[in-house]
């Protein structure tokens, strides 16, 4: 269908069906985004035939810090999204205006690594063509306008979701759609640590490519065990709530990298790269020399809420799977405490006069008086935490936030259904 047609068939309600299966009640504003996109793109590349697809980001449920240990993780899509209005071209170069951002041209002719191009968008979208070219699939030139509403920097994984959005392209322009979402997702982490430069795990772009509340075990990350958690949190009458504290990620480079640093220090004195391959029983059995060995108790506390982290998520998949919102309730809060105790990835011990995350844990424990579940939110010590909160202490719960953190700061999410979808 010609963009001219498409935004006039969503303007007149030809197409609401399919966005109420996205968005729920929130149809008339993003029928507005819809429009608005589309003349976008028609502004910048012509009256053409488009196609319409859209990629969620993603919340981690619970499984802090477990999958670079290839251990388990809860994570689920959620309602804020990337949208792409995209048409192939025959010259095989990717032009892409993302939001304010005009990515520059990238030609596909060439698919080796650039250094110029490290932690770079044309990174990301040389390397997913890349992979995808290595792999059997097909590749070529698109145009294309990206808007996006999730937010960056909030640890909902904004560029999990734009590596997946390119790999669906792809998929939906030269494979027929048939690239499978958790290959997307491998594909989307390859760029981002071959290309771009960053050493990610998987959890975020199997959250978002797959969609859905899903449980996903990196036992072994090639081929990752993904499941599909069937709850719907609305019969609950509880909400998903994402609270952004505004803190500062500048300097916390060596604060997450500390994590996965220490915790080598623990694998290597039992001759593994990843403590799933450590035996929990030896680790106990020979605690004593391993801390005479490496020295960091911090090192040995990380790692015991890694291995019970993982039997958290197992508890919190089981307790959704029979219905169980206070067993599930109660897996959350021992991830918060967990985290903050022993994991330690609350605030930064170099900036300990800044503890925004701290402080958001302690007003949602105030505001629930004993209902609902808080912990923090992704890597930690900035960014956000996350609560699940009964439906009729939300507006409270809000106000609380917002007050606090600034208008705005707390978002009210819905668990989305899909991962990356071809809207139109």
């Amino acid at each position: 269908m010609l963009a001219s047609q498409l935004k006039t068939a969503i303007a007149e309600g030809k197409k609401d069906e399919r966005l109420v299966l996205l968005y729920g009640d929130d149809v008339e504003a993003q029928k507005n985004r819809y429009i608005k996109s589309i003349q976008t793109f028609i502004d910048l590349y012509g009256d053409k035939e488009v196609q319409v697809i859209s990629v969620p980001g993603r919340s981690e449920v619970i499984g802090n810090h477990t999958d670079h240990q290839h251990g388990e993780v809860l994570a689920t899509s959620i309602n804020l999204d990337i949208i792409a209005v995209v048409s192939p071209r025959e010259d095989g170069v990717v032009k892409v205006l993302s939001d304010n951002y005009d990515i520059p041209a990238i030609d596909l002719s060439d698919l080796n690594p650039n250094e110029n191009e490290k932690e770079s968008s044309q990174a990301l979208i040389r390397g997913v063509a890349a992979k995808i070219a290595e792999d059997g699939g097909k590749i070529g030139g698109f145009d294309g306008f990206m808007t996006s509403d999730v937010l960056q920097g909030s640890g909902l994984s904004s560029s999990a979701a734009f590596e997946v959005m390119v790999g669906n392209i792809f998929s939906n322009l030269y494979n027929e759609g048939n690239l499978d979402p958790v290959e997307l997702a491998k594909i989307g982490q390859y760029a981002e640590n071959v290309y771009f430069g960053k050493p990610c795990g998987l959890m975020d772009q199997c959250a978002c490519s797959v969609g859905g509340l899903i449980h996903i075990d990196f036992a072994d990350p090639k081929n990752p065990i993904v499941e599909k958690v069937d709850v719907n949190f609305a019969d609950f009458n509880t909400s998903l709530c994402i609270t952004d504290v505004h803190a500062s990620h500048a300097d916390l480079t060596q604060d997450y990298a500390d994590i996965p640093y220490e915790l080598k220090e623990v694998d290597q004195f039992f001759g593994q790269e990843f403590l799933r391959d450590v035996n929990e029983d030896e680790f106990y059995a020979r605690l004593v020399e391993l801390r005479n060995t490496v020295n960091n108790d911090r090192a040995l506390l990380r790692a015991m809420h890694v291995f019970e982290e993982n039997k958290r998520v197992q508890k919190a998949v089981a307790a959704l799977n029979n219905n169980d919102l206070t067993g599930f309730e109660a897996q959350i809060l021992a991830s918060g405490n967990s985290s903050f105790k022993y994991l330690q990835n609350i605030y930064s011990p170099a900036d300990f006069k800044n503890q925004a995350v701290s402080l958001a844990l302690f007003l949602s424990e105030k505001v629930l008086n004993g209902r609902g579940a808080h912990r923090v939110h992704g890597g930690g010590f900035a960014g956000t935490i996350q609560a699940f909160v009964p439906n009729d202490l939300v507006e409270a719960y809000r106000n609380e936030m917002d007050q606090v953190f600034g208008a705005g700061a707390c978002y009210i999410l819905q668990i989305r259904p899909f991962g990356g979808y071809k809207v139109f």
